[in-house]
């Protein structure tokens, strides 16, 4: 007998309910921290024969991801999770990203899907209030810095364009601190990066990227845009906004931050200065789902002036000619045309906590963060490579080789004790933590460090 996908019937309402239940235990109940990657023949052999001619059930098909691919999947949320960027999102934002799915909007045009978008906007309205762009600024959620970053730089080279007149080939100037996404992009666009080193703290400064810009270099006369980083994924730097902001009006080159990770701390009472000169950038992007609480993919991308990003992005065609272009329509800000409203779980998490508990959120990481960056300075046998800007800590156990921070690593994450994994500072090897979620506790760091202490390899 051939399944329905489409009618409600008894056997339907049982999974779904089961279906709603497993989401509420997996947000209520802490995932196993020993969870991780299984080899990839396991996994293909446990879900071989999954997929049939008629189906199995939803029943049979949620024990296999609960007892099969979760344990196979790593507990991003964890807070001993300090690897990379991790995440933190809260339990109103993510039981609202089911309420997203089960909905069926289009959040491509206003047409089809205006309250979504409207709700988008006010989102994006607090952001853009954030770093202090004007009241025409405006933008669109994307599914993540990459395609932030790639949106706001297209649209960075139709307007030098546009400016110029010129159709040879063009560059960006940037840092090797900045995030892999941007040299994608620029391969993706087939331009080039102009490096700019940086100063010892790994941030982009105004006078690094003047010297680089009158450089002999040959792709200097031919930079569009800068892309500055406000937190760098290695080390939380944040490069000197207000002074790039002064090269970039000065030769007038598009300036885009890319805030994946840090520019949430513009929410913040402790770190929100370091950003001055964020106001002045011609765009910027945020993702929500590293350290605002919003479940994945989940990317803010908002433009000064949004006008040149619809010129840029607005597709056309016969299919389309009926799209009111006189209101808001999402798709006209980035690459894409079709979009799901990924901007709704932050939404809904703004107006059912208030902002007020954003900022004690972001506030307890970076406070927890300059504490464990003490603890490392005071402890014999560590180095603290940088006082923290953010919520990064890059420091050293004293004598240690790469390949010992790889073993300590690995062995304590099949544990499930903390997920750190090494990374490199100026061609040092050397440990790197990442704290985003409120739960992480400077006890549970003081323990991590009394293990690296006390650690001895089999």
């Amino acid at each position: 007998m051939t399944r329905s996908m489409h009618n409600w019937d008894d056997e339907t309402d049982l999974f779904s309910h089961s279906v709603i239940g497993y989401a509420i235990e997996r947000l209520r109940t802490p995932k196993d921290k020993r969870w991780g990657a299984h080899p990839a023949e396991e996994l293909h052999a446990a879900i071989e024969h999954a997929i049939t001619p008629n189906g199995s059930g939803g029943l049979e098909a949620l024990r296999l991801f609960r007892d099969v691919l979760m344990p196979a999947c790593r507990p991003m949320d964890d807070a001993m999770n300090l690897a990379y960027v991790p995440t933190a999102p809260s339990i109103a934002s993510t039981m609202f990203d089911l309420v997203v799915s089960a909905s069926s909007i289009f959040g491509g045009n206003w047409e089809a899907g205006a309250g979504a978008i409207a709700a988008e906007n006010q989102a994006l309205r607090w952001l853009a209030d954030l770093a202090g762009f004007p009241a025409s600024a405006g933008g669109v959620f994307v599914s993540g810095g990459s395609a932030a970053n790639l949106s706001a730089l297209v649209t960075a080279r139709e307007v030098y364009r546009e400016r110029h007149g010129r159709s040879d080939r063009l560059t960006i100037a940037a840092t090797d601190e900045v995030h892999a996404s941007v040299r994608a992009a620029a391969k993706v666009m087939d331009v080039d990066v102009l490096p700019v080193p940086t100063d010892e703290r790994g941030r982009l400064t105004a006078t690094a990227l003047r010297t680089a810009l009158d450089s002999d270099a040959g792709k200097a006369s031919h930079v569009f845009a800068v892309v500055a980083t406000g937190g760098t994924t290695n080390a939380g730097a944040i490069d000197e906004l207000d002074g790039i902001a002064d090269v970039c009006a000065e030769r007038e080159l598009w300036m885009h931050v890319d805030g994946a990770y840090g520019l949430a701390a513009l929410c913040s009472e402790v770190a929100r200065e370091r950003f001055h000169g964020i106001e002045r950038a011609d765009s910027f992007g945020v993702d929500p789902h590293k350290w605002l609480f919003a479940p994945y993919d989940c990317a803010a991308l908002v433009y000064r002036d949004p006008a040149p990003a619809a010129s840029t992005h607005a597709q056309h065609g016969a299919y389309l000619d009926a799209v009111n272009r006189g209101e808001w329509n999402p798709s006209d800000y980035a690459y894409h045309l079709s979009r799901r409203a990924r901007g709704l779980p932050l939404w809904f998490g703004l107006v059912t906590y208030g902002t007020r508990a954003y900022t004690e959120a972001v506030d307890k990481a970076i406070t927890t963060a300059r504490e464990f960056a003490d603890a490392v300075e005071a402890r014999p046998g560590f180095t603290l490579l940088l006082q923290p800007e953010l919520s990064v800590v890059l420091f050293t156990a004293n004598g240690w080789t790469r390949d010992q921070y790889l073993e300590w690593s690995q062995r304590r994450a099949r544990e499930g004790s903390w997920l750190v994994v090494p990374t490199t500072w100026r061609g040092e090897p050397c440990l790197r933590i990442c704290l985003v979620h409120p739960h992480t506790t400077g006890e549970a760091l003081a323990g991590l460090l009394d293990d690296l202490a006390s650690y001895r390899k089999p």
